[in-house]
């Protein structure tokens, strides 16, 4: 970077310290009793001088002026003659101005910042150099890099500088740029307004391309954080400064192969141009793009050529303000070609394609073709171009405040009294020879409003209050392009209503003309999970389904969760419901079926026995001991009624009474069954002569042998109640959306204890009945003993691998069927050929016959 010094002379002979040399920028000026400078990117061309240094580089030349902002440039002209007009701010003190054009170029901004702080007249003797400085305050740079480039110089000088466009929230660095103001709001709350956008469309998947310089990224660091929160960036593409072709072919390419449909552009109007340029010329349509606000309300960019692609833009804008008695005062210019507002002159000719004869003088006007001349009596309200359209007022609106801004600051130092000031020993400032550092003190604490109703003050880091207009791109009634208002993003609303958008005004430049979807994987239903795909950002992923118990009911749940042990999932996986429970109850089919053959069968035993009681003189009865059969028959009802107690929900009652009534009544039974067959193989051994047995196992005998083994069984019973107890549980091992109410068993051992006791008891009357089963008794007792005991083992052995693999509450009814089964067969085959005889054949219930079978044998 080249840069010039202002320098000086002074000798004794000559008194007057003269400038050596000045800088050649084009510029308006005004004289006043204190000076603001302004510097304005007016011209957006500029011819770079040769550097080599061989001889002296030649001045920067600006061409291609932009008329929307040489009115920026008169805005704060008219700010400026419209506070001397005010007799309420700064009475009796004319302000002036000196604005000059930077050619949107950082060596020009720098010559310029220069140029205003050290002034351009003639410096007068040493004792003559007094009053305030050339000038108090810049308002500018627009650009962002210009700012803190010359920031850093003015911050040496306390001198304030109030920007209307640089908006890097890198600037907001008080320790950095002390002396740094904007009436613009920052990057920082930019972004903010931009993200809270892409929050509220659920646009998770997006795309960035940026400037390479502080503006661009500044707001792309910025923008990463925020967006992080929610959503994850799809690419970040570097858009060159000075365009180059290929580099913007790269970003084409990489917008093209990505899936996020929605960009975001952080540029300036100038730097996005080419980009524009190549996406129409490609047709690359379906992209919803987001404008950063250097170039949301470019008009030259919104255009009928570029709608196909842009159409449907939405942009973050400075609020707009109209300002009253603008657009008179800027169809007031008149330039003088031979004064120093050389750059109304440029306007001037630039706008009437004309020329003044003044400034051809200085070139060699033989070797010019034919040209226009220029009278400065032209009509400006003749040409219809951006100079004269106010309605896009958002930069003009800033430079007003920033304007109204010193002014009141200034206003408020001339108005401060001796001995209340807030400067050393109270003391105040002299509005004649003020110092720009003292500005600053006010400058800082300023908080007025508006003719328009608007707050203009700063924070403590120098930025404006933060309020935005959203804008879209769309087509009016007439077809034509506009940048239409659809909402507001103001950052002092109430948490989580900054941003307020009117949909029915929005234009959605898509086939289906409905809010796009730009997203890496689509969102998860309820009932699944996101499972992150490896090496890729956290908005890619895939959708895993629940498993069996757990739920997710939100989407894109990061994970899901557990049932509560009493609930499962339904088959959608978003809802716990109360597990189905299962027992065998009373009033389904199988239960209904097993409970009356449990009633049947306890029936019957009972039929039997008052068949029993009624025929006991008969010899059928007598002849096989009917003491014990009466006892037989009563146990094995016990034993079909036993199966009630499986039963119904398991409580703690049931529990308890279903295994010990089981456990007791088969020991009852199969004691009698086990009496009867040692009574029988007795009665044959006392039918040998000689032998007595019968005497040591009479009736008594017989009684207490049935009590020992019921009462060997009732103990085993209350051991295992006092040790580990049955009680009702929830199974849900088996079956894990049902919950199976059963009852545990509590201790293993006892149980085991309990049915080893009856299979020993089974057992050995089995063997004792098989050894038994040729004797000739009495209608072969032993033989139907044999029988039976084979049936009760049957049934008991292969229940064990039913019990086993029934699921739920089949469990139970195997249980059930085992013991009904069992005592249906011992109550068969014991009973029934003897209530055969008795019922169907009662002539054959006599002592002869028995005794006739007897003796045949």
């Amino acid at each position: 970077m080249v840069l010039y010094v202002t320098t000086c002379s002074y000798s004794a002979e000559d008194p007057v310290c003269r400038i050596q040399e000045t800088f050649d920028l084009q510029g308006l000026y005004k004289k006043g009793d204190i000076m603001l400078g302004g510097i304005f990117e007016v011209s957006f061309e500029t011819i770079v001088p040769d550097l080599s240094f061989h001889s002296k580089p030649e001045k920067w030349n600006c061409e291609s002026l932009d008329f929307s902002v040489f009115q920026w440039a008169l805005t704060m002209a008219f700010a400026i003659e419209e506070i001397n007009r005010d007799p309420t701010i700064l009475p009796n003190i004319t302000l002036g101005y000196r604005l000059f054009d930077n050619c949107m170029r950082l060596q020009v901004a720098l010559r310029a910042a220069t140029t205003l702080i050290t002034g351009m007249d003639e410096v007068l003797t040493e004792s003559d150099c007094k009053g305030p400085p050339p000038v108090v305050a810049i308002i500018g740079d627009p650009l962002s890099s210009h700012s803190i480039a010359i920031s850093r110089i003015l911050g040496l000088f306390h001198l304030p500088m109030v920007s209307y466009y640089a908006t890097c929230s890198c600037l907001s660095n008080k320790l950095e740029y002390p002396s740094f103001f904007r009436t613009v709001p920052s990057d920082a709350f930019q972004v903010q307004a931009m993200v809270q956008l892409i929050e509220h469309y659920g646009w998770y998947w997006v795309g960035i391309i940026a400037t390479e310089d502080d503006y661009g990224q500044y707001a792309v660091k910025s923008f990463q954080e925020e967006i992080n929160k929610f959503g994850c960036i799809a690419f970040i593409e570097n858009l060159p400064v000075i365009s180059k072709r290929a580099k913007i072919l790269q970003v084409i390419n990489t917008i093209k192969h990505s899936t996020a449909k929605v960009i975001v552009l952080f540029s300036r109007r100038v730097d996005a141009a080419p980009l524009v340029k190549e996406i129409t010329e490609q047709n690359i349509t379906g992209r919803q793009w987001i404008a950063s606000e250097a170039w949301s309300t470019a008009t030259v960019l919104a255009t009928e050529e570029n709608f196909g692609a842009f159409g449907g833009t939405f942009g973050i804008a400075v609020r707009r303000g109209e300002i009253p008695g603008l657009k008179t005062f800027l169809l007031r210019i008149n330039p003088n070609p031979v004064s120093i507002q050389n750059l109304a002159t440029r306007f001037w000719e630039k706008m009437f394609d004309c020329k003044f004869k003044e400034n051809l003088s200085m070139t060699n006007s033989s070797t010019l073709p034919e040209v226009k001349y220029c009278t400065g009596s032209e009509d400006v309200s003749s040409k219809q171009t951006p100079y004269t359209d106010v309605s896009e007022s958002q930069a003009s609106y800033n430079i007003y405040k920033g304007v109204y801004a010193l002014a009141h600051s200034l206003n408020k130092l001339a108005s401060c009294e001796n001995g209340k000031g807030p400067f050393e020993n109270k003391s105040c400032a002299s509005i004649t020879n003020v110092q720009p550092w003292q500005l600053m003190h006010y400058l800082k604490g300023i908080n007025f409003t508006t003719h328009l109703g608007e707050r203009v003050a700063f924070d403590k880091n120098g930025d404006a209050l933060a309020i935005y207009d959203i804008v879209n791109w769309q087509r009016d009634s007439n077809g034509k392009i506009e940048i239409k208002t659809v909402g507001v993003y103001d950052k002092a609303a109430v948490t989580g209503q900054e941003l307020t958008l009117n949909e029915g005004d929005i234009f959605w430049n898509f086939a289906s003309g409905s809010i796009p979807e730009s997203v890496c994987s689509k969102s998860c239903l309820p009932g699944s999970r996101k499972a992150n795909k490896k090496g890729q950002p956290v908005c890619c992923f895939d959708c895993v389904l629940c498993t069996e118990g757990e739920i997710s009911t939100q989407v894109d749940s990061p994970e899901c969760f557990k049932c509560p042990p009493d609930f499962w999932s339904n088959p959608e996986r978003n809802m716990c419901l109360m597990k189905q429970i299962e027992f065998l109850s009373y009033e389904e089919t199988m239960g209904i079926i097993l409970a009356a053959s449990a009633i049947f069968g306890s029936s019957l035993s009972f039929a039997v026995l008052i068949v029993f009681v009624y025929n006991r003189h008969t010899p059928v009865v007598k002849a096989n001991n009917s003491e014990l059969s009466f006892l037989l028959l009563v146990s094995l009802s016990l034993c079909f009624l036993c199966s009630l107690c499986f039963i119904g929900q398991p409580s703690q009652l049931n529990c308890l009474l279903r295994h010990i009534m089981f456990g007791v009544s088969f020991v009852l039974c199969i004691s009698c069954i086990l009496v009867k067959t040692v009574v029988v193989i007795m009665a044959f051994k006392a039918t040998l002569p000689g032998n007595n047995m019968m005497k040591w196992f009479g009736v008594a005998q017989q009684r207490g042998t049935v009590f020992i083994f019921t009462i060997i069984q009732s103990i085993i019973c209350i051991t295992w109640l006092i040790t580990a107890p049955p009680a009702p549980s929830k199974n849900t091992k088996y079956q894990n959306a049902k919950i199976i109410l059963e009852c545990d068993i509590g201790s293993v051992t006892g149980f085991s204890f309990l049915l080893g006791y009856i299979g020993l008891l089974s057992l050995v009357c089995f063997v004792l009945a098989f050894l038994a089963r040729n004797l000739p008794d009495t209608f072969n007792e032993a033989k139907f003993i044999t029988f039976s005991m084979l049936i009760f083992c049957a049934v008991w052995l292969s229940f064990i691998p039913a019990y086993i693999s029934s699921p739920g509450k089949y469990t139970v009814a195997v249980e059930i069927f085992a013991i009904l089964a069992s005592s249906f067969g011992l109550l068969m085959a014991i009973f029934a050929p003897k209530c055969y005889i008795i019922l169907l054949k009662p002539e054959k219930n006599t002592k002869k016959v028995l005794m006739g079978r007897f003796d045949k044998n």
